[in-house]
């Protein structure tokens, strides 16, 4: 039977925690743009969720990205700006709802993982086992690298051909209009995330530098930056005025999760529009 955009999003949820669940028994740690790749490789968005919404985020990626806030109600996930981490209670909630059915029910209930649920443990792997999955380390990237890989690369062939043809028609139509009405802005834009180094400011995550700071154009009334940025997944936000009093994440909420960003390498262009908070990477 097929399932609707918000079962699938549970069911995301859960692939979410059982991922990070299985980052703590390798010790392999992952940060939270390969964490929802993976959810969304495990999970694959259908069309309508493959939907682009305004700034070319498709639809199900924003539901599942919201929809995290419920797993740190529960205690099950904490963010902070170096990544996400799952806690004990959330390890546990993989084994006591081991299915996507009890889970969500569980998650939407605010059902409590029983007191005595064990942590997960991985399966003990056979010394052959063992030294074939050592030689095929030695080989083979990283999950981590494989997963924004393939999720980087079907997210490129689902939607990158739509994004970028409302991005040209954005273009074509804005060179068509007159210029835009003048709006009050702020003193100062920055992209503050953890390349501003590769900027050349001294440190990441300071908005308080000049090289993290945005360039109004005063025709279209966004702010810009460009700069060459090697191929990589990097993270940031949108900081007003040189500090972090007022700054915007993802889906232009206030004070919200980071943006992602999963950058092939070469010429990057960020736009932010402060009439909506929205931005714009290509």
């Amino acid at each position: 039977m097929r399932k609707t955009a918000a079962e699938n999003t549970n069911i995301r949820l859960k692939a979410v925690l059982d991922v990070l669940a299985e980052g703590v028994l390798s010790g392999e740690s992952q940060n939270a743009g390969a964490v929802l790749a993976e959810a969304l490789v495990r999970v694959p968005l259908n069309a309508y969720e493959a939907e682009l919404l305004s700034g070319g985020i498709p639809r199900g990626h924003k539901s599942l990205t919201t929809a995290t806030a419920k797993l740190v109600k529960a205690g099950w996930l904490v963010k902070g700006r170096s990544g996400w981490t799952i806690t004990e209670d959330g390890q546990r909630a993989t084994v006591a709802f081991p299915d996507a059915a009890s889970f969500s029910a569980a998650l939407d209930a605010g059902t409590p993982v029983p007191a005595d649920t064990p942590l997960p443990v991985a399966a003990p792997a056979k010394p052959a086992a063992k030294k074939a999955a050592a030689a095929k380390a030695e080989k083979a990237p990283s999950k981590a690298a494989k997963v924004v890989d393939k999720a980087a690369k079907l997210i490129e062939d689902a939607v990158a051909p739509v994004a970028k043809a409302v991005l040209k028609k954005a273009e074509a139509e804005a060179e068509a209009q007159a210029p835009a009405e003048t709006v009050d802005q702020p003193a100062a834009v920055a992209v503050a995330g953890d390349f501003n180094t590769l900027l050349g400011a001294p440190e990441n995550w300071a908005p308080q530098y000049d090289e993290a700071q945005m360039q109004l154009d005063e025709l279209d009334q966004l702010w810009k930056l460009s700069a060459e940025i090697p191929a990589g997944y990097y993270n940031f936000k949108i900081a007003l005025n040189r500090s972090w009093e007022e700054n915007y994440g993802a889906f232009g909420a206030f004070d919200g999760a980071n943006h992602e960003l999963h950058h092939s390498g070469g010429q990057l262009t960020i736009r932010y529009d402060h009439r909506t908070r929205d931005i714009t990477v290509n």
